[in-house]
């Protein structure tokens, strides 16, 4: 529901803010976010609601929406909905041997194992197409210093990025704050980077779970992508790291690259988390020695996503059976002796998130 510049954002127990002297209460479930007139909502698609309820058409229906089949029970007609099995749809990435990307490969040179279990392909394609994508960029006290140079290289992966790519900028410390909804305006998403207070503690998982939401919400895009830059490790959330891999888990989930710009002495503890969520979507974390580094990562995580393949297949094992899949993708092809192929490692099905 929108009013006047405010919309409602549903989220678990993690919160992302307006960052203003007053925020608007939140309501029990849901939370205030500050919307910039001159940016669109995240508001769900709208139904084509032409066609009467009393005549329904399952054959104009799209995949996705339920069938309608009558039911031979007297003289009056009877509908009974029936879902279409919805597709699994996987972003990967292709290397070689030397660790280069690889992106001349055709449909035929995949195979999805769910569950360890082929699967067929239902759809494929290769294009650069646009993303939604969330930038979030711990703003405690310790990042002070590295902030400029962080806010550079954030800048620089906007600049080689999709030109039509969705994105939003958070800042987060013991509460994350939307400092930019999804926009193409790298003025504005410059403006946001610059809101630096730099102080508290870091509530790492709380920003990663409702940023995650907060992609989930925007429909206009299918593919899905989080940034996280941190120099610390969590200390403030009411989120655990098992609940927010749960979330980047979910059906269709978004890809998570991660920065940690960790000193020595967090460098042991502190990678476990960012590896283990960044592998468990098909991204990729980076650890760099110094703040000279970050700049060609943020590059990197741009050429990577604009270089990533889409997979669609629809699993053989049916939907209503809840609980975790695997996932492996396997690529083969002349003049290549061996490929590896990064994606999201499984997901959770049947179940509906809020």
């Amino acid at each position: 529901m929108v009013v006047g510049i405010w919309f409602f954002l549903a989220l678990p127990t993690a919160k992302i803010e307006a960052q203003t002297s007053s925020p608007m209460p939140a309501a029990s479930g849901t939370v205030g976010v500050a919307q910039p007139a001159s940016t669109p909502d995240a508001a769900p698609a709208t139904q084509d609601n032409s066609a009467p309820p009393s005549q329904p058409q399952p054959q104009e229906q799209p995949q996705q929406q339920p069938d309608a089949q009558p039911s031979a029970s007297g003289d009056d007609t009877v509908f009974v909905f029936k879902k279409e099995v919805q597709e699994v749809v996987l972003h990967a990435t292709v290397v070689d041997e030397q660790r280069r990307l690889v992106t001349n490969l055709d449909r035929p040179a995949f195979t999805v194992f769910e569950d360890g279990v082929p699967q067929a392909t239902t759809s494929f394609h290769r294009d650069d197409v646009p993303v939604a994508m969330g930038i979030v960029i711990d703003n405690s006290g310790s990042m002070r210093e590295k902030r400029d140079k962080v806010n550079q290289a954030v800048l620089n992966l906007i600049r080689a990025s999709n030109p039509n790519d969705e994105i939003f900028v958070v800042n987060f410390s013991q509460d994350s704050y939307l400092d930019q909804d999804f926009t193409s305006d790298i003025n504005l998403l410059q403006q946001a980077l610059q809101k630096v207070s730099a102080q508290g503690s870091t509530a790492l998982y709380d920003a990663i779970v409702a940023s995650a939401v907060h992609l989930k919400n925007n429909t206009r895009i299918d593919r899905k992508v989080l940034l996280v830059i941190t120099d610390g490790r969590d200390n403030a959330s009411q989120e655990t790291l098992q609940e927010a891999a749960h979330r980047l888990q979910q059906e269709n989930g978004p890809t998570l690259y991660a920065v940690g710009l960790l000193g020595d002495e967090l460098q042991q503890s502190g990678t476990q988390a960012l590896q283990s969520l960044a592998d468990s979507t098909g991204g990729v974390a980076f650890f760099p020695r110094g703040l000279d580094e970050v700049d060609d990562i943020t590059r990197t995580v741009a050429r990577d996503i604009r270089s990533q393949y889409t997979i669609g297949y629809k699993p053989t094992n049916p939907k209503q059976n809840a609980g975790y899949r695997t996932i492996e993708v396997r690529a083969q092809a002349p003049g290549y002796r061996k490929l590896t192929v990064r994606t999201r490692s499984g997901y959770y099905a049947g179940e509906a998130v809020h």
